[in-house]
């Protein structure tokens, strides 16, 4: 391909996976990660690589001028997947706990975005591709503020599509549901760093969702390796005509079907028993 493409959130999972299925497929990738450490790691393992906290706006600032002098302003592709998932029931979560949860998965994403599509306007070419999840357009209790990050993402991307007809500039979605990661770890220091568990009307299920969030493999039935999102990736940077939202796994597929299909009432129930 050899064509540079910048990938966030590339310290574990999806965008390590990817980060490394793209340079093998000939693509020229700058790996950011939020933590030195880890771009110091990634450096050793033949990546270039750099700093890109998405919830510092001068970080990601730093990262852009950095990008740009790495690529010679020939950017082709952004693949947007940094993120964490903030638990907890709504009415339990702080206003700055929400905040920082769109900081991160959201307003950091805006920023960076926005400092790259002129790049690729002037090259006439450019994709963009947003990593978002099933919680994009399916909501579950507990998993509000992420629900809402996710959501706000899929609104903003459908906009962005828009306004980007006839730049030759490309953007999509992919929605992954339950992914084999560092995610659940993740969340549950996000979970303790903001939910008081004591005096909670949610105080049981609480228990129930730290259980499961301390677990080190999911025991969901459908959940797949971060590699599953590779094709739909790879789809999405290649075709002449992307999709406009790629679903990975059983349950994403499922519910946008039950969405279009049932009463809000009744995929209600089913988004209950889900969660």
């Amino acid at each position: 391909m050899n064509k540079w493409i910048l990938i966030t959130g590339c310290s574990t999972g999806i965008g390590y996976t990817a980060a490394h299925a793209l340079k093998n497929r000939g693509y020229k990738v700058i790996a950011s990660c939020r933590q030195r450490k880890d771009v110091d790691r990634l450096i050793e393992q033949g990546f270039t690589s750099l700093v890109l906290d998405l919830a510092d706006q001068g970080s990601i600032d730093r990262a852009v001028n950095e990008v740009i002098e790495i690529t010679q302003g020939n950017l082709y592709a952004l693949f947007n997947n940094g993120a964490y998932g903030q638990p907890g029931a709504l009415e339990d979560l702080p206003t700055e706990g929400l905040r920082e949860q769109f900081e991160a998965n959201f307003f950091g994403w805006h920023h960076l975005t926005t400092q790259l599509i002129p790049l690729m306007r002037s090259n006439n070419q450019g994709r963009i591709i947003q990593n978002s999840s099933v919680l994009g357009f399916a909501a579950m209790k507990y998993r509000g503020a992420y629900n809402a990050s996710k959501f706000a993402l899929e609104g903003w991307t459908d906009a962005v599509r828009l306004e980007l007809i006839g730049s030759g500039v490309h953007i999509a979605l992919i929605e992954p549901g339950p992914i084999e990661t560092a995610f659940r770890a993740n969340a549950l220091t996000a979970f303790k760093k903001w939910v008081s568990i004591e005096g909670s009307v949610h105080q049981h299920h609480y228990q129930q969702q730290m259980d499961r969030l301390s677990d080190t493999q999911s025991k969901n039935a459908f959940v797949l390796p971060p590699e599953s999102c590779i094709p739909p990736l790879i789809h999405a940077l290649e075709s002449n005509k992307p999709k406009l939202r790629y679903r990975v796994t059983t349950p994403t597929k499922v519910f946008a079907i039950l969405k279009r299909l049932l009463p809000g009432a009744w995929l209600d129930k089913i988004l209950r028993k889900a969660a």
